[in-house]
């Protein structure tokens, strides 16, 4: 009896750490201002740098996209670079750009070689002129006010600025779960800026001062990581200076994105994205997220208590995931609100199933095992 007593303590004490979690999320987003919509085009140039290797299905789409940009041509330069692409993306790039601010360069081979998409940007940044980065992938599509959205967060106290980035659906389920998890993702993102506590971004939708990088050592810190371009550089940004991290609250500001091609690419996308959270400097940010992982990794548990010890683990069990659902869903409830009109969450129970499985496979795998990107072998 006392062992079941404290094994149903401790559950419920993880349920409660991941509501108020959530409940942060939640709060934060309410608190999210939107940008001053009187916007003067500022003195301050701007380099939008974008990395790309073996995106020739996508980025002629990403040009057209990029060269509709309601921005003064004399204001900013849009810098491709190409990390060894071994297909034609680079020769339709040269063929089809029409604008003069546009450049294409490639990465020299040994230059950072393990930093993967971290040299490829830092190259553009060593190559730009810009005051103010923005950087985006190739395989993105913006709208014409997307560059002008986003820059009008910037004032002389900020630094960093996270956009929205959306899912186009697709048709069939794991599609639908895809756009409901990573839709998750950028309003836990969001949540997380407006109370205070910048911790997720996404490298497809930020900006931030180029003296403020410089300032903070860039990516120096974790050049030996695949990925980290973005999340750890804006919590490197928050705990190092006093400027202001804020995210774009605003539609034209949304980044849309190709789904996972398949259930592998998805599954070697997250792995990558996890295997960061261990190299956050706030170790009381890794406690947090790894008290959320037990979570997670408890409700199996508590399945497995309630056939083999006792039916107090299937109260528990049940109150945890009723309670997980209505939390989320207020989340994306809010976000479909204040961001994604176009988001369907009927599907949040049949998301939440494999949100579960794949969260705790994925937090797993990431710590430990290597992955696929961009058809390379890319270890940890």
């Amino acid at each position: 009896m006392m062992l079941e007593f404290i094994l149903l303590t401790v559950f419920i004490l993880l349920l409660i750490h991941y509501l108020v979690f959530l409940s942060i999320i939640y709060k934060g987003l309410s608190k999210l201002n939107t940008a001053d919509s009187s916007y003067q085009i500022k003195d301050e140039f701007v380099s939008v740098i974008i990395p790309f290797r073996n995106e020739s299905e996508n980025i002629l789409e990403s040009l057209k996209s990029i060269e509709s940009q309601n921005y003064p041509e004399d204001k900013f330069e849009v810098i491709y670079v190409n990390d060894a692409s071994t297909d034609d993306s680079v020769e339709i790039l040269e063929k089809n750009k029409s604008k003069k601010n546009i450049k294409i360069i490639s990465v020299p081979y040994l230059y950072s070689i393990n930093a993967h998409k971290k040299r490829a940007i830092r190259y553009g940044i060593e190559n730009s002129v810009g005051e103010i980065i923005v950087t985006t992938d190739a395989d993105c599509f913006h709208n014409s006010e997307w560059l002008i959205s986003m820059l009008q967060n910037f004032d002389e106290e900020t630094a960093f600025v996270s956009g929205p980035v959306e899912i186009i659906e697709g048709d069939n389920f794991f599609s639908k779960f895809e756009e409901i998890e990573f839709t998750g993702l950028i309003l836990t993102g969001a949540g997380l800026i407006g109370a205070g506590k910048p911790t997720i971004c996404n490298g497809a939708n930020i900006a931030y001062r180029k003296k403020v990088f410089k300032e903070v050592g860039g990516f120096k810190d974790h050049l030996k990581l695949s990925s980290g371009d973005d999340e750890l550089l804006m919590q490197k940004i928050a705990a190092e200076t006093k400027y202001k991290i804020k995210f774009s609250l605003n539609q034209k500001s949304i980044v849309r994105t190709l789904n996972s091609k398949n259930i592998r690419d998805f599954y070697q996308q997250r792995k990558r994205w996890a295997s960061k959270g261990l190299f956050y400097n706030d170790k009381s940010l890794i406690l947090k997220l790894v008290l959320i992982y037990f979570y997670y990794i408890g409700l199996f548990i508590q399945l497995f208590l309630f056939y083999c010890l006792s039916c107090s683990f299937l109260v528990t069990l049940s109150v945890s995931i009723l309670c997980k659902i209505i939390f989320e869903f207020r989340i994306l409830k809010k976000g479909k609100e204040l961001l994604f009109p176009r988001l369907s969450i009927q599907s949040i129970i049949f998301a939440e199933f494999f949100q579960t499985i794949y969260l705790v496979v994925v937090g797993y795998t990431g710590m430990f095992g290597n992955f696929l990107w961009k058809e390379r072998k890319i270890k940890r």
